[in-house]
């Protein structure tokens, strides 16, 4: 027989099959570690973005956007420490030359937590636990260490080094000083940017987990250092209750707690009410992306682990088949950037309070990945239905790719003519929706229900005497029958409310 395909395996095929992640270059045999979004995919995508910037940017009245170029150089990377301290161990198999990261491979192999630990370590425990490369068996190099930065020249004839950025933060750090003047900005504030970073991964896996190429969501908030619980939105999510993973509790081998997060600031778990308003609301917002409660949780990264820029970081964590996996990164990265920066610049980056003290804000940050919530929104809202007959998404109408699809129920009889009546009046209204009469009904039902759109129109007979259609929920397949002019409030109910039920 053959062998049963994961959940993940199965999320994947849909994303190739239906038009929403493929390899990049794949008629090529593609390049690891790039994907490509497809019709499907990049809708999905967008309004994941836009929902994420209505979220935390558009609902804040001290948060300003900008759009930085992709390509720095390399003196920036100099200054922020990643020509330094931003490796990851590389081991090589002596036979096949494939390379690995080691500590990924000891974690593999062994179950143990080795990130963080020196080279010589490493290489102590691939010899004491006989780890050989998996691909053929042969004996791994020494473990050495391995830039990131994905590097590239600017100019001919060897012009200036420089790198792509390996993180969409720094153009927020270099351009500090002009945004806080031309926005005539007060601290706090705060700089998000939402666009492409690299990284040369070592070895790309896991599909969208381990990538070179990604998109990023980041907010820099900058504050006075000395008022950084001086939160104003803080006692508007001071209740909601999170799952916290402290260090202490991994290095006991205990689980995750649930706390409300004014509770965890008030006992030090959490740094500040700063970063605690964040996580609270990153919380709420992958819950409402269908992520279930108990597949979510903040983990405190250990201190071999913790990024050299930062005081402190706590994770977003996903759970997956193969495990919890980070999704959003918060750090206290404190003065370190502004700080570096001036030194290798020699610009000045302080701000004047108004009682005339110069000072060098701190700086919290909550930096998202896209492509890793993509994965966790795909995997947790994939449903395997052998009554239905074929598997399905229950994405939530918000970042459905559209929110209706548009059916005559046969191709003739003039009911083509009608349903693309309908189709064009929700288009002209702004409505995302999709026209199909190809195929039987029930084939139509399930292609929609598998991109995880949330409700389903059919221009029926009936329609041609009364202008009612039916409207069919994806999640419980009801149909309910209503007039055509009712369908603009009923969609807009749905996206409102980001849900089908009080429709059904």
């Amino acid at each position: 027989m053959p062998e049963a395909r994961s959940k993940t395996e199965k999320v994947v095929e849909l994303c190739k099959r239906r038009g929403i992640i493929f390899p990049a270059a794949e008629i090529y045999g593609g390049i690891a570690g790039f994907f490509e979004y497809g019709p499907v995919g990049v809708r999905i995508k967008r309004k994941l973005i836009e929902d994420w910037r209505k979220f935390f940017v558009e609902s804040e009245e001290n948060i300003y956007e900008i759009e930085g170029c992709l390509i720095l150089p390399d003196k920036v990377f100099e200054a922020s420490g990643h020509l330094e301290h931003f490796v990851d161990p590389l081991t090589q198999c002596k036979s096949c030359k494939a390379m690995f990261r080691a500590d990924n491979l000891i974690e593999e192999s062994t179950g143990k937590f080795v990130e963080g630990l020196p080279p010589e370590e490493l290489t102590k425990i691939l010899r004491e636990e006989r780890i050989s490369c998996p691909k053929c068996g042969g004996e791994l190099s020494d473990v050495k260490m391995f830039n990131l930065l994905l590097k590239t020249e600017v100019g001919p004839a060897g012009g200036e080094k420089a790198s792509l950025r390996p993180e969409t933060a720094q153009n927020i750090f270099l351009n500090f000083k002009r945004i806080y003047q031309s926005m005539r900005a007060k601290l706090p504030f705060g700089v998000a940017q939402v666009g492409k970073s690299f990284r040369n991964e070592i070895s790309p896996r896991q599909f969208l987990v381990r990538l070179r190429e990604f998109t990023q969501c980041e907010i820099e908030m900058f504050v006075d250092p000395r008022k950084v619980n001086e939160c104003e939105g803080f006692e508007r999510v001071k209740d909601v209750s999170i799952r916290l993973y402290t260090a202490e509790a991994q290095r006991k081998g205990e689980r995750e707690m649930e706390i409300k997060v004014g509770e965890a600031v008030e006992k030090g778990l959490i740094p500040n009410k700063w970063m605690g308003y964040f996580m609270a609301k990153e919380f709420l917002w992958f819950l409402s992306l269908g992520i279930p409660r108990e597949a979510l949780r903040f983990r405190q990264m250990l201190p071999e682990e913790t990024p050299h820029y930062s005081k402190g970081n706590f994770d977003l964590e996903i759970e997956f088949e193969f495990g919890f996996k980070e999704c959003v990164g918060n750090a206290y990265r404190s003065d370190y950037d502004l700080r570096r920066h001036s030194q290798f610049s020699g610009e000045e980056l302080a701000v004047v309070t108004p009682e005339g003290e110069k000072i060098i804000p701190h700086v919290i940050e909550p930096s998202f990945g896209v492509e890793r919530p993509f994965l966790a929104i795909l995997y947790h809202c994939f449903v395997e239905d052998k009554e239905r007959g074929w598997n399905w998404l229950a994405l939530p109408p918000k970042i459905s790719p559209f929110i209706a699809g548009v059916f005559p129920l046969v191709s003739k009889d003039g009911l083509p003519e009608k349903a693309k009546e309908v189709y064009k009046m929700l288009k002209e209204s702004g409505f995302d929706v999709v026209y199909d009469e190809k195929g039987s009904i029930g084939k139509r039902y399930a292609r929609i229900d598998e991109i995880g759109v949330p409700l389903a129109i059919t221009i029926d007979y009936q329609t041609l005497q009364d202008d009612t259609v039916t409207v069919r929920d994806r999640d419980t397949t009801k149909q309910v029958r209503v007039k055509i002019l009712e369908l603009k409030d009923i969609f807009q109910r749905v996206v409102d409310k980001n849900s089908t039920k009080d429709i059904f």
